[in-house]
């Protein structure tokens, strides 16, 4: 970090112990001497530019404050040697005193200098007068240290153990006796009040005795201090009022920066110098540390350097060392070029092609080549130039309030003269111009009157001119020139936009900023940095919000000590360092653009917010894809909405489902009219003033107006109306009337709504007319509103006039407005609270309320007219009250029972219920009295006279209770009649009882019972009362089976294949498993019914081979054997199937069949048996459903897996895995292929 400048070894100081002092104020040169009687004279990078000789050592030696003077003394000499920097020439003076100097100091404000003599004398020379003040006997002893103060009072310490003060003329002022020998003697403030302002040097501060720090103020010297140090620390070396800037160790330096004290700022090694170090001191400036070592050389190093640097577009050029500058690419991947200049420069700038370093009023031009770089030439300006702007072809200097304008390669163009250059400003102008900027096409500059003005290059013109009102300091332009920050004397900052010379104040913009720079990426051009010493602040100009333009201040990043930023780019500062290197830091407002897969949910809401601030929107989306929060997309949608970017908007909201806005926002997306689209999106940002203005500045005003509607802003709808659509204003002020109605100011709403007659559209005018007619009533107005309403066509309106009428207690005018309106009901309630009986029974068969209706009821039956009462009552629908007067009054008990039966009342039941309890007709009294619920007092009456089967057929609702159903059961079990019994056991949920019962019925019957008993089973889901069931069917109990009774029944085998069925349905439905005895006869009887089908089809086949089903079953048919079997042969015979025929031909041949075979068939019959003839087609095999196994298509017995199989009931084959339906109605299989024919 630190570079040597150069070292004088031993061999050029001629020895150790080396004195040497820096030049005061500028540090340009070195004065060095050793044991050679020579003082050499050295530039500041080493080289040597003059020399004293002196006839001893020397003794001492001080540069004067402006460092214009070296003074030196020397051993055996009385005269004192000046040297002058500016003319490089020695001269002697003599001291007048003849004893031999041993102390030399030179004033720290005026020309005074002090020299002291080994005899304590002293004289005080002033150089620019050449007095000279000899003072005798100031000390007894030798003079050995001293220092000048502030105010020119001189403090000295000698070896006769004294401290005096003396003022400018040698008087002495104070003085005071030390315990040892003073050395070190400084002075320093030690202000005692609060009054911070006063730093008078007033009190004297000295090492006595290297052990002692003693302190003497001249305010008080009756009470010096002595600060002693304990013995283990050693003896004091030295010490300061100030922190130092260095501490020294024994072959190295640790440098300390005194703002930051906790960091080290350098370590400068020195391994070569083993017999350890000297002496230290700095340059005014503090650029140049010199060290001095024991074996008597000397070390100059480079500890800081001037930050010098600039920038065009990415390119940089900042200063390396003394004499060398780097000028690098880092953005586009260019290698630095190194370039050695002449001059240490006070200024540096850089454009695309070349370089400029300078200093006073000179600068030097570089070319920069792409291997080389070559010095062009060398500029002497008309002023010590303060800055220089460069970009391709053009260099402006700017120097005590002028700019020059020049071509820096005049071979470049084949211009006119009058174009290569040109002063700013002209002659006549009376401004002094304090800062400039160079663009690709303007020369920019800004001027103590507040003018800044833009010259175009390229037609030699002046452009543009902005006048602010106070001086403007500092311009930083774009890299296109398009926008610019300044900074005018009162330290506000401000963007300019010259295309329409409009400028924006820049928020929170600190008065220290030093400088700033804008964003140098091409998609982040609006966002620029201002950046002071510690602290960079990150600006963005929004161009297009909805708000107009405007500045921003996104965030702030903490700045590195001595670091000046250069270049910006996506976020990336490029800063030089004092140490002439540059380093990157990011700012903490993009902290998005580092990897944001692993950041917290904070972490990612602060990154949101701040890509959204700076309308980096595509990051901000990434971020939102990670947050996966939909109050996040929101923040980004509305920041689109913001900034008008509506395609992103439309994107993001669609994401999140917001169908609504995408829907508006496509809508608008192709205006072009900004300040149409800006109104659009404020609105629906719900910033409805804003819009209104947007609104007016557009090409459309009225979308002002509507908005203003739409949201029932009717005051301003009013006041936009007046100057937008005067035609409108009705319209409008019949929906503010509608208002204002409803939050109830009557008076404004009238004065509305009468401003809203149009007189030209009916349609609104009636509404209008409407509306005066209601606030006039509200306002007491009554007979005009009344009138209004009368006149009025509308139905609604006098309804409405009539309820404000009748809350107002206006009942006559209130129903006449009913009446008007046909709202009878109204009209009649009205005029019954008025006792208006006779306009009631007018609006009587008009009016549908009940209530009213039963009002006048009430009122008739009072009166004895009970034919209209109970016509009123009807209408009322008071049944009760209408069968009370039928029994009661008008003696029609046939009318009571139809309206008891209709409407069910249980009032109207019991009363019917008395009336024909009284007349001894007991059936229709329990009939009633079970309609009224009153079921006790029922079946106590239904007992008594022996009328339970009307009660029992009569029960039954769902508000019966079991212990109804019970006592019935009871009555019908003690009366032995099992059916009626076992039903009502069923009902009270005696599953047992009610078996037992319906087992016990009587054969006649016997089908009901059985299927009762079946349903009984099934909800009982009891296995022992279904094994009695199942006993019972197939005659376990009784031994006469139910179900081969069913088959052998009278020969209707269709019935009894219904039968079956109806209990096999039954069974399943209950979910009781079926016998399979009556399974199988089930199966054996709907195949019986299949074969008319088959033969009626032409299909004889299947027909036969379903008879040779029922042959080999024939005892199931004891009735019809053989006109069963003659069937078979028959079948058999037409099938092909002769073996069969024969087999069944043969066997009615026995004796008891064969005299009952029909004459028609029987000679064939026996034929066939005579000559037999046994072929056979073989029936076709198909595969078992459940094992694949091939079996003949009719056989239901699989031999492979013994499983019964499912038969066909279109076919009565058995069933096919791939060819299985259901019939939709008995939920029975079929095939598919079949049943579908």
């Amino acid at each position: 970090l630190k570079t040597r400048v150069f070292s004088l070894l031993e061999k050029t100081c001629t020895g150790a112990p080396i004195q040497f002092a820096w030049q005061k104020t500028s540090g340009n040169y070195l004065a060095v001497t050793g044991a050679d009687y020579i003082v050499k004279i050295f530039d500041r990078h080493g080289h040597k530019r003059s020399e004293i000789s002196l006839p001893g050592n020397c003794v001492s030696m001080d540069w004067d404050k402006d460092g214009d003077i070296l003074a030196v003394i020397a051993e055996k000499s009385s005269c004192i040697y000046l040297w002058d920097a500016n003319t490089n020439k020695t001269s002697q003076l003599d001291n007048g005193i003849r004893d031999q100097m041993s102390f030399l100091l030179w004033s720290k404000i005026g020309s005074f200098l002090a020299i002291g003599t080994v005899k304590g004398n002293l004289l005080i020379y002033n150089h620019q007068t050449s007095r000279k003040i000899p003072v005798l006997g100031k000390h007894t002893k030798k003079i050995t240290c001293g220092c000048w103060n502030a105010e020119n009072l001189l403090a000295l310490g000698g070896e006769d153990k004294m401290i005096t003060v003396s003022n400018q003329e040698g008087d002495t002022i104070r003085q005071t006796p030390v315990k040892s020998e003073p050395s070190a003697i400084k002075w320093y403030s030690s202000n005692k009040t609060d009054d911070r302002s006063s730093t008078a040097e007033n009190t004297i501060s000295a090492i006595v005795g290297k052990k002692t720090l003693f302190l003497f103020n001249l305010n008080e010297p009756d009470s010096p201090i002595d600060l002693e140090f304990q013995q283990a620390y050693g003896n004091i070396v030295c010490y300061s009022w100030y922190v130092q800037e260095y501490s020294r160790g024994r072959r190295f330096i640790k440098i300390h920066d005194l703002a930051e004290l906790r960091d080290m700022y350098a370590i400068i090694n020195l391994d070569d110098e083993n017999k350890g170090l000297g002496t230290l001191s700095w340059t005014d400036d503090g650029q140049l540390l010199a060290l001095s070592t024991q074996r008597g050389s000397l070390h100059v190093f480079l500890t800081k350097l001037p930050i010098l640097g600039d920038a065009c577009n990415t390119k940089i050029a900042y200063l390396t060392s003394l004499l060398e500058v780097t000028v690098a690419n880092l953005i586009e991947g260019e290698p630095p070029i190194t370039v050695a200049v002449d001059v240490e420069p006070n200024f540096i700038a850089v454009g695309f092609y070349h370089l400029a370093v300078g200093m006073n009023n000179r600068a030097w031009f570089y070319i920069l080549g792409e291997n080389a770089v070559r010095k062009l030439k060398d500029v002497e300006y008309l002023g010590t130039v303060v800055s220089i702007c460069l970009y391709s072809e053009y260099a402006a200097a700017l120097f005590e309030g002028k700019v020059q304008l020049h071509l820096i390669e005049n071979e470049l163009l084949d211009a006119q003269e009058e174009r290569e250059t040109r002063l700013f400003p002209g002659v006549d102008d009376k401004f002094r111009i304090l800062c400039h900027a160079l663009t690709s096409d303007f020369l920019i500059y800004g001027t103590d009157t507040g003018v800044i003005q833009y010259f175009y290059i390229e037609d030699w013109q002046f452009v543009n001119d902005y006048r602010h009102p106070v001086g403007v300091k500092k311009i930083f332009p774009d890299p296109n020139g398009t926008r610019l920050v300044f900074i005018d004397e009162k330290s506000d900052g401000f963007v300019y936009c010259p295309a329409n010379d409009a400028t924006y104040e820049i928020p929170d913009f600190s008065p220290t900023i030093k400088g700033v720079l804008w964003e140098n990426w091409p998609l982040d051009s609006s966002v620029f940095i201002a950046y002071d010493d510690d602290k960079v602040y990150t600006y963005a100009f929004h161009k297009d919000t909805i708000q107009g333009s405007k500045v921003i201040l996104a965030g702030g990043t903490k700045l590195p000590f001595s670091h000046k930023p250069l270049l910006l780019y996506n976020g990336e500062l490029t800063c030089q360092t004092q140490s002439g290197k540059i380093n990157a830091i990011y700012l903490s407002t993009h902290s998005f653009l580092d990897s944001i897969k692993d950041a917290t949910i904070a972490d990612l809401r602060h990154m949101l917010t701040k890509a959204v601030l700076l309308k980096r929107f595509p990051d901000a989306w990434e971020i939102c894809k990670i947050l996966n929060d939909r109050e996040a997309w929101n923040e980004l949608a509305k920041s689109c909405l913001h900034h008008m970017e509506v395609e992103f908007a439309i994107r993001t909201y669609r994401t999140i489902g917001e169908v609504g806005i995408v829907m508006s926002l496509e809508q608008i997306k192709g205006i072009e009219d900004c300040s149409l689209l800006a109104g659009h999106l404020a609105m629906f940002t719900s910033d409805f003033n804003l819009a209104q203005d947007l609104y007016l500045a557009s090409n459309c005003p009225m979308a002002a107006l509507e908005m203003r509607r739409d949201l029932q802003h009717w005051d301003s709808a009013l006041q936009l109306a007046k100057r937008l659509a005067p035609d409108q204003i009705p319209f409008i002020s019949k929906e503010y009337a509608v208002q204002l109605e409803f939050t109830g100011d009557y008076v404004n709403a009238l004065a509305h709504y009468e401003k809203g007659i149009t007189g030209t559209n009916k349609e609104h005018d009636e509404v209008c007319l409407a509306g005066v007619a209601q606030m006039s009533i509200r306002m007491g107005d009554i007979r005009r509103g009344a009138n209004q309403a009368l006149k009025h066509p509308s139905r609604v309106l006098k309804r409405d006039c009539g309820a404000i009428l009748e809350n107002m207690k206006q009942f006559s005018e209130a129903a006449q407005l009913y009446e008007k309106g046909l709202y009878y009901d109204k009209a009649a309630s009205v005029y019954i609270r008025c006792k208006n009986w006779a306009k009631v029974g007018e609006l009587l068969p008009h009016v549908s309320s009940p209530k009213i209706h039963l009002q006048y009821a009430k009122a008739k039956e009072a009166d004895g007219r009970y034919k209209e009462a109970v016509v009123a009552y009807e209408a009322a629908k008071q049944w009760n009250s209408v069968i009370r007067i039928y029994l009661d009054h008008l003696s029609n008990p046939e009318k009571a029972v139809s309206i008891v039966r209709e409407t069910q009342s249980l009032d109207g039941a019991k009363m019917v219920a008395r009336f024909f309890l009284q007349l001894g007709d007991y059936g229709s009294a329990i009939q009633f009295l079970v309609m009224s619920k009153c079921n006790n007092e029922a079946f106590t009456l239904a007992q008594q006279h022996n009328k339970m089967e009307i009660y029992a057929d009569i029960i039954g609702s769902e508000d019966t209770t079991n212990e109804d159903y019970q006592s019935i059961a009871l009555y019908f079990e003690g009366e032995k009649r099992h059916f009626q019994a076992g039903k009502f056991f069923l009902l009270c949920g005696q599953y047992s009882r009610a078996l037992k019962h319906f087992l016990k019925c009587p054969s006649s019957e016997d089908s009901m019972a059985i299927e009762m008993a079946i349903e009984t089973v099934g909800q009982a889901k009891d296995e022992l009362l279904t094994s009695q069931l199942i006993d019972y069917l197939m005659g376990e109990s009784d031994g006469m089976p139910k179900v081969r009774d069913i088959l052998l029944c009278s020969g209707n085998y269709r019935n009894a294949r219904d039968v079956l069925f109806s209990m096999y349905a039954e069974l399943k439905s209950q979910k009781i498993k079926t016998p399979s005895e009556m399974t199988t006869n089930l199966m054996i009887l709907h195949s019986y019914m299949l074969v008319k089908i088959h033969v009626k089809n032409g299909d004889h086949m299947k027909g036969a081979r379903m008879l040779i089903r029922v042959a080999n079953n024939i005892s199931k048919f004891p009735s019809h054997i053989v006109p069963i079997l003659t069937s078979t042969v028959i079948e058999c015979h037409r099938a092909g199937l002769k073996n069969s025929a024969f087999s069944f031909a043969a066997m009615l041949m026995r004796p008891e069949y064969r005299n009952k075979i029909d004459i028609k068939y029987k000679k064939k019959i026996e034929a066939m048996v005579r000559r037999p003839d046994t072929s056979e087609t073989e029936e076709a095999t198909t595969p078992c459903p459940f094992c694949q196994f091939l079996l003949p298509e009719c056989e239901l017995l699989c031999p492979g897996c013994k499983n019964n199989i499912p038969y066909c009931i279109a076919t009565g084959r058995h069933m096919l895995k791939d060819d299985w339906t259901m019939c939709p109605h008995c939920e029975f299989p079929a095939l598919y292929s079949e049943f579908k024919m």
